[in-house]
């Protein structure tokens, strides 16, 4: 066991916290799992326990391999992935498949399992982003070559994630301005962006609208959970009611691990509305717990920020770092009914892959910065992706 314990380096808090929200999440997944076994006819409830545990041990796997390695090759590394993510969004959307009857094309197969290629644009995009920031952090920004070499390559991606993700694409996008407002980036650009932004997806929408073939529900299934937030009628209103159901039903101390009734009812159990499962087997106790332990997460993330020395390292922590806090916060949100339905998942406790693995990865960065004692800016500023990637093949 010491054995093992040295070879872990970084924040030991944040290795706990995501230990803890691992096991955790055993129940639940296993307990709400019952829906997807005797209402959608999927499978066996040991056989979800086991595919869940099996991605977090793999999820673990890339949080180690990740926080091994140096963080300066995150800053490059961005520059070679981001024509890779790409390629996978143009990919996604010709040849995406729909998973668990969602009503869009996000995902691909790879090797039978499905990966959701907007987490990865979203966690290659903030790197890239706080990559810019930092090498530009002690000149004037000239908002022309900005545009060109931040503004383009972010609005081409999110561009590729809106037609089949919009949640996703929003989040993304705040994520960003906050970043840039953060790293230093001009407030008046900031706001020319962020009315560009408005601009172009009231286009987007006018088209879809115009042309309802091109991108068949899309816009209205935005519509439906916008206006099915204060409506009472309809699927998304079926969803929060059944999760209001199970949240009042938990009360204080909750029914018991295992004993939700709403979990045969409420669709998404597993992913989206897995926190109303927690709080009716668990009890608002339960539901605070979960709480505390991701604003723990938030508080350690802050503090492997006051302790970095250079300026991507702490742009990069907090461009990772911020959206899984936010992820959990909607999540949360939604199935309180404080938010409409995004889609959103609990890091580290709803099932799925990707969600999973990309966290981790974010999480593994993060580590590899409070890990580190030995970058520089210089070292971190002068990086060129093509000697990284010879360095890697090496």
């Amino acid at each position: 066991m010491k054995t093992i314990f040295q070879h872990i380096k970084g924040d030991k808090t944040i290795w706990a916290i995501v230990a803890v929200l691992a096991i955790f999440s055993f129940m639940p997944v296993y307990s709400a799992s019952t829906n997807l076994v005797y209402v959608v006819g999927n499978g066996s409830t040991l056989g979800h326990l086991v595919k869940h545990i099996v991605l977090l041990i793999m999820g673990f796997a890339i949080i180690y391999g990740v926080h091994k390695v140096p963080y300066r090759y995150f800053s490059g590394g961005s520059v070679l992935m981001l024509p890779v993510v790409i390629v996978l969004l143009i990919f996604t959307l010709a040849q995406g498949t729909i998973i668990g009857g969602a009503n869009a094309s996000r995902w691909i197969r790879i090797g039978g399992i499905g990966f959701q290629t907007s987490t990865l644009a979203g966690l290659v995009l903030m790197v890239y982003v706080a990559r810019y920031l930092a090498r530009n952090k002690e000149k004037e920004i000239n908002f022309k070559e900005s545009l060109w070499q931040l503004w383009v390559p972010v609005a081409f991606v999110l561009a590729l994630i809106l037609p089949a993700n919009f949640s996703t694409t929003a989040i993304i996008f705040v994520m960003i301005l906050m970043v840039t407002f953060i790293g230093g980036y001009p407030i008046k650009y900031i706001g020319f962006i962020l009315g560009a932004g408005i601009v172009m997806l009231s286009i987007f929408v006018l088209v879809a609208k115009a042309f309802p073939d091109a991108m068949p529900n899309r816009v209205q299934t935005w519509q439906n959970r916008i206006e099915s937030f204060s409506d009472e009628e309809g699927k998304e209103a079926y969803q929060v009611e059944k999760a209001k159901i199970a949240i009042a039903t938990g009360g204080t101390f909750g029914v018991g691990p295992g004993k939700s009734i709403q979990k045969n009812f409420l669709p998404q159990s597993t992913s989206d509305f897995i926190f109303a499962i927690i709080v009716e087997e668990y009890g608002l106790i339960g539901g605070f717990v979960i709480v505390s332990i991701y604003f723990l997460l938030m508080f350690r993330i802050f503090v492997v920020i006051r302790k970095t020395t250079t300026i991507f390292g702490t742009l990069l922590v907090l461009g990772v770092g911020l959206p899984i806090i936010f992820q959990a916060s909607i999540n949360m949100a939604v199935a309180t009914n404080l938010f409409p339905v995004t889609g959103q998942t609990l890091p580290l406790i709803s099932s799925g892959g990707t969600s999973i693995w990309m966290t981790c990865f974010a999480l593994g960065m993060i580590l590899s910065v409070s890990a580190s004692k030995e970058e520089t800016e210089e070292d971190i500023l002068d990086d060129n992706p093509l000697n990284i990637l010879h360095e890697t093949i090496d």
